[in-house]
């Protein structure tokens, strides 16, 4: 099989174009250029494009660069923009998995004549009763199923996840035994666009204007001021401009339009539905008695789905911390194991 690997520079997709390799696939490794700016971090800098063609060369296969710079702009920074200005909180990586890497990426692969589109991503494949499902990956503790929620039947037939298999520590393993470069090079954790140095502040500051917020309690109380309610976001706890010694409190509401930001103890922060206006199904919708993950590391909780007039609700088997609107709610099957669709919280 003719496959292009994904090869962003670190140990994951490394080894996903090795397994493929010593599978006796024919494998091009591709690196995509998404940032034109600053970066220092994550998956765009430059040192990121060289580990990742050296890796070829120890591999012994073609390395390629696409620049799909102005699409990342427009389908990832743009919106990370506009969520704030909003106050919403997005997920971009989510994002430029979607949009990217198994769209753009996948069409380009399609229109050169691969067979499939492979990544680094700590997920899994199979088949289940003749449907190709997401399984989550064998290291519950790096699994990656949570940000590849959005593949479909059709991109699932053309996706490969050659290390979903391994934990993390055989990941590293097997890059050191065959000698490559990025077998101990620490994972990428923050977005990568925005760099360590600047901040998201600085990011954000330079792009939109940035406005003050009253901060109230539930009854309308004025408790104090906020700089900036793009910053702000549900579930936030600190720098929201109160005096020190109080009680806790949690933003429970943020309303950039009005200027005014909610917050409440940490029991306000619970709740008994979270609405999900828009769906993507890995398959037909599946509702009912369901496990459902809202955020990337967080832990999976049980709920009833239920179809709603627009996306699905999801009822918890026990209140819950509030979902940040903008963040990805995912749905697995009973078990937990397999992901049957998901979307953002309205």
């Amino acid at each position: 099989m003719k496959v292009l690997v994904a090869m962003s520079g670190g140990v994951d997709s490394s080894v996903a174009a090795a397994e493929l390799v010593g599978a006796g696939h024919a494998v091009t490794g591709v690196t995509m250029r998404l940032w034109g700016g600053a970066s220092d971090t994550g998956c765009c800098s430059v040192a990121d494009v060289d580990d990742a063609r050296r890796v070829a060369q120890q591999l012994g296969i073609d390395h390629v660069v696409f620049n799909f710079a102005d699409e990342f702009t427009e389908r990832v920074v743009d919106p990370y923009v506009a969520a704030h200005a909003a106050g919403t909180t997005p997920n971009p990586c989510i994002e430029c998995n979607r949009h990217l890497k198994f769209h753009r990426l996948a069409e380009r692969a399609a229109h050169l004549g691969f067979d499939a589109v492979a990544t680094g991503h700590h997920a899994r494949i199979e088949t289940v009763d003749g449907v190709r499902r997401v399984r989550r990956g064998a290291d519950h503790a790096k699994d990656q199923s949570y940000v590849v929620h959005m593949l479909t039947q059709a991109d699932l037939q053309r996706t490969s996840f050659p290390v979903g298999h391994l934990t993390k520590t055989e990941v590293r393993a097997r890059a050191a035994r065959l000698g490559l470069r990025t077998a101990s090079k620490p994972d990428s954790q923050d977005v990568c666009f925005i760099t360590e140095q600047a901040g998201r502040e600085a990011f954000l500051g330079q792009r939109i204007p940035f406005t003050a917020a009253e901060v109230v309690d539930r009854r309308g109380t004025s408790l104090g001021r906020t700089d900036a309610v793009q910053l702000v976001t549900v579930g936030q706890r600190r720098r929201l401009g109160l005096p020190g010694g109080g009680p806790k409190r949690y933003v429970i509401e943020v309303d950039p339009v009005a200027g005014r930001v909610v917050v409440g103890d940490e029991a306000d922060l619970l709740v008994t539905t979270t609405e999900v206006p828009v769906m993507t199904w890995s398959d037909e919708p599946e509702t009912g008695d369901l496990v459902v993950q809202c955020s990337a590391h967080g832990t999976a909780q049980p709920a009833t789905v239920v179809m709603a007039a627009a996306g699905v609700a999801v009822h918890w088997h026990e209140p819950t911390r509030r979902v940040a609107p903008g963040q990805s709610v995912v749905l697995y099957d009973p078990t937990d194991r397999y992901v049957l669709g998901g979307g953002v919280a309205g």
